[in-house]
């Protein structure tokens, strides 16, 4: 799933092929994708491109005038650039094209989502606040207000684990499954730490954990294609993906906590004092 630093460079990367182009087609191939009706997806017609934005995991395209088209590309969705987009319109099927977008030069982009479980989600909006993932999302843990007094404020009242907590898009924006792995090792802290529980010193550890890890990998990613974005997301993870790996850090086996759709990683020697953590699902293959 793309996450903030991801879909940062995807911003800075429309930025550079988008502002000041005009849009001459979208072209939906997958109607579910479509969460709006009013404005159509025909109002961003002949309105050029102003500015990309970023809201949390939301890519926000501005036009002059005009509706924005806003983004969300959910677990297995994706944004392909093309310099030169086929001739004719694309043919509705079972394959993973979604939307495609067309400018005046003959480039465009299309979102694609692989899988069945179709998540991707496209809005034509007057204002991006009115995507209700939007209006809900809470700060954004690289901006500039972001300190460590506020994130200390956030996870005061959380009764949660830190791992629930670091991926409540309505608490912080951004930060899914792989960042909140990443950034629980970075901090050495076991995902299952109730938040509100933390220690100042931890929740200061926890704070330069999340602004480096973010950081980082915002870094890793600035100035690359589009298309490289997956493959420099998966070599910059340390933990997260990497069950059975020995920790960069200590050596210690990396270890899994699987659930029914998701599972996230961890290093029991740096996180944990050396004791795994549960496997529910595992513990019932076990019975």
């Amino acid at each position: 799933m793309p996450e903030l630093p991801e879909v940062e460079a995807l911003k800075d990367f429309l930025t550079e092929h988008l502002t000041g182009h005009e849009i001459v087609r979208v072209l939906p191939v997958a109607v579910s994708v479509l969460k709006t009706y009013d404005p159509p997806l025909s109002a961003l017609k002949g309105h050029e491109v102003t500015a990309v934005r970023r809201y949390g995991k939301f890519l926000d395209v501005g036009t002059d005038g005009g509706p924005h088209l806003v983004t969300h590309l959910a677990r297995a969705g994706w944004l392909q650039w093309r310099d030169r987009l086929p001739d004719g319109p694309p043919k509705p099927g079972k394959g993973p094209l979604a939307l495609r977008v067309a400018l005046e030069t003959g480039a465009g982009f299309d979102l694609t989502e692989a899988g069945t479980r179709k998540r991707l989600a496209v809005y034509v909006v007057a204002d991006p606040r009115q995507v209700p993932g939007v209006a809900r999302l809470g700060p954004d843990p690289l901006a500039a207000d972001f300190d460590e007094a506020r994130l200390a404020a956030l996870l005061a009242g959380e009764r949660r684990r830190i791992k629930g907590a670091l991926r409540d898009q309505g608490l912080i924006a951004g930060v899914g499954n792989a960042y909140s792995d990443e950034i629980l090792h970075a901090a050495r802290m076991s995902p299952y730490k109730i938040a509100a529980s933390l220690t100042p010193e931890e929740t200061a550890t926890l704070y330069e954990a999340l602004r480096a890890t973010l950081t980082a990998a915002v870094e890793r990613s600035r100035g690359l294609a589009a298309g490289r974005l997956k493959a420099e997301k998966k070599s910059g993870l340390r933990v997260h993906g990497r069950t059975g790996e020995p920790c960069p850090v200590c050596g210690d086996t990396i270890r899994e906590v699987s659930f029914s759709d998701s599972s996230f990683q961890y290093c029991p020697t740096c996180q944990t004092g050396g004791r795994p953590l549960a496997d529910r699902r595992l513990s019932r293959l076990l019975k």
